[in-house]
C-alpha cells in the first residue's frame, strides 16, 4: 500500500458536503468512486482534513488515502483529474509516510469568507458569496476582529450539531478588506482549528456589529455567556472557502 497526500479544490455548490452520505453527491464519494475505477474494484477510503458542509467551497482541501499499488505522485494527479467531475481539481499529489494523517496532523486552517454588498442578490455570484445589502461600518468590524484574535472559548459560535466537547480555539489572525471591483468585503480567519459552522457564525456576528446592531466588543460578552442562541445568525454556506490546511513542516503563509 502507498499513502498519497493530495491537495484539491472544489466548487461546493452541487455537493452535499465533503463527507460520504448515502444517496447524496459528496466530495469523498466522488473521490472514492474514481479510485474504485482506478483499482478496478478495490475499495479505497479517503480521509479529509475536515468536513465542509453542503455549499461550502475549497481552495486547498487536503486528503490522504492508501492505494494498493505504487503509482508516481504526478501520475496519480493526472489519473484522478481525468476521472473526477469538472467541479473538482486535484492541485497537488505527493507520496507520504504511512504516519501522515490529513485530519489528525493538522496544525492550523485558513478560511476565506466573501460577502456580496449589492442591493439585490447577484445571480452570478449567489453560489460563491454571502449577501449583505445593509449599511456597514468597516472600522467597527476591524475593531471587533481584534477581539476575535487570541485563545477563547467559542461555545457561543459552535452550531449544535458538533460533537467536540472542548470549544477552546486559538485564532492567530483575522482580517477584513474591501474588494471594490466585485462590490464585496472579504474576511479571512487563520486558527489552530474551527468548530462546526464557527466561521459562518463569526461572520454573521461581525456583520451585525458593522451594522450597529451589536456593541463593538460584544465578542467579549459572548465568550463569557457560552450560549449559541445569543450569537444568533449563521452566514450562508455559499460564501465560505477552505483556503489552506497547515501541517508541521509548513509556515503560515
Amino acid at each position: 500500500m502507498t499513502r498519497y497526500k493530495l491537495t484539491m479544490a472544489y466548487d461546493g455548490t452541487d455537493f452535499s458536503g465533503f463527507q460520504r452520505q448515502p444517496n447524496q453527491r459528496t466530495v469523498q464519494g466522488v473521490l472514492e468512486k474514481a479510485l474504485f475505477k482506478m483499482t478496478k474494484g478495490a475499495a479505497v477510503t479517503v480521509h479529509g482534513s475536515g468536513r465542509t458542509d453542503a455549499g461550502v467551497h475549497a481552495l486547498g482541501q487536503v486528503i490522504h488515502f492508501d492505494y494498493p499499488g505504487n503509482i508516481p505522485a504526478e501520475n496519480m494527479l493526472k489519473a484522478l483529474n481525468s476521472l473526477m467531475p469538472l467541479d473538482t481539481e486535484i492541485l497537488n499529489s505527493a507520496i507520504v509516510p504511512e504516519t501522515f494523517h490529513a485530519q489528525f496532523n493538522t496544525t492550523g486552517k485558513r478560511y476565506l469568507y466573501k460577502v456580496d454588498r449589492g442591493y439585490y442578490t447577484n445571480p452570478f455570484t449567489r453560489h460563491y458569496a454571502g449577501h449583505y445589502p445593509y449599511p456597514l461600518d468597516l472600522a467597527k468590524i476591524k475593531l471587533a476582529l481584534e477581539d476575535v484574535k487570541g485563545t477563547h472559548d467559542f461555545t457561543s459560535f459552535a452550531a449544535s450539531g458538533g460533537v467536540i466537547k472542548n470549544k477552546v480555539r486559538t485564532i492567530y489572525d483575522a482580517q477584513v478588506w474591501t474588494v471594490p471591483e466585485q462590490n464585496q468585503i472579504q474576511f479571512e480567519f487563520y486558527g489552530n482549528g474551527f468548530l462546526y459552522n464557527m466561521v459562518r457564525i463569526l461572520v454573521a456576528t461581525l456583520l451585525e456589529i458593522g451594522n450597529g446592531r451589536r456593541d463593538v466588543h460584544d465578542f467579549l460578552r459572548l465568550y463569557e455567556v457560552k450560549d449559541r442562541q445569543q450569537a444568533r445568525g449563521t452566514a450562508p454556506a455559499s460564501g465560505l472557502y477552505l483556503k489552506k490546511v497547515y501541517y508541521e513542516s509548513e509556515n503560515s503563509h
